[in-house]
C-alpha cells in the first residue's frame, strides 16, 4: 500500500494483516519476541505508573525484537544487556516524563551505550504509541521514501510525517489508528495499489 493512499478499508486491511505476515517470515523466536514488544511490554509500562520505566532485561528482550526483526548486530545486544539497572530505570523514566516532547524523549534514551534513535523510538512506541512511532526500515521508505538515515532529525522529520497524516486521516474518517499501527501497516512490504 501506498502512504499517500486514503482508502481507510485498505489501512484497516493492512494492519490487521500484520500478525500474519510476522507469521511468515518464520524468523526464530520472532513471533515470541513481538508478541512480547506489542502486547506485554506496554502492559508492563502501564502497571508501572505514575512513573513508568523500562528495565534493562525489557530493553534486552526489545532489542533482540528489533534486531530479529533486522539486521543482526550482537554487540547492540551486548551493549544493552550490560546496562545498569538503575541507569536504564532513571533514563527511561525521564524519557517517558519528556513526552510528549518527542526530541527530548528520544535524547534521554540515546544516553544508554547502544541505544540510538531508532531503539529510542521503539522504546517510546510501546509507552506511547499515540505520539512516537516506531522508527521502521519499511516505515521509513514508506513515509520518507528512505530508511538508512537513523538520526534523530530525520526522526523528526518522520514523525512529523505521520501525525500530518493521522491528522488528515482523522479528520476524513474519524479514525483512531495510532502512529505506531502507520509503521505496522507497511512492516515487512505489505504494499498494494491504492
Amino acid at each position: 500500500m501506498e502512504f499517500k493512499c486514503s482508502d481507510v478499508h485498505l489501512w484497516k486491511q493492512s494492519l490487521s494483516s500484520y500478525k500474519t505476515r510476522i507469521e511468515s517470515l518464520n524468523k526464530p523466536n520472532l513471533v515470541s519476541l513481538d508478541e512480547f514488544y506489542t502486547n506485554e511490554l506496554p502492559l508492563l509500562l502501564r502497571q508501572r505508573n505514575p512513573n513508568p520505566y523500562i528495565t534493562t532485561s525489557d530493553l534486552s528482550k526489545l532489542m533482540q525484537w528489533k534486531l530479529t526483526r533486522g539486521k543482526w548486530r550482537p554487540r547492540l545486544l551486548d551493549f544493552v544487556s550490560s546496562l545498569d539497572e538503575a541507569v536504564v530505570k532513571s533514563a527511561s523514566q525521564k524519557s517517558f516524563q519528556s513526552l510528549p516532547d518527542v526530541s527530548k524523549a528520544v535524547l534521554e534514551l540515546t544516553v544508554l551505550k547502544g541505544v540510538g534513535p531508532a531503539t529510542a523510538s521503539a522504546v517510546l512506541a510501546a509507552y506511547a504509541p499515540d505520539v512516537a512511532p516506531f522508527m521502521s526500515d519499511e516505515a521509513m521508505v514508506a513515509a520518507l521514501g528512505n530508511s538508512k538515515d537513523y538520526t534523530l532529525k530525520q526522526y523528526l522529520v518522520f514523525v512529523d510525517k505521520l501525525q500530518a497524516k493521522a491528522k488528515v486521516r482523522f479528520s476524513l474518517f474519524n479514525d483512531s489508528l495510532s502512529f505506531d499501527d502507520y509503521g505496522n501497516i507497511f512492516d515487512y512490504g505489505h504494499f498494494k495499489s491504492c
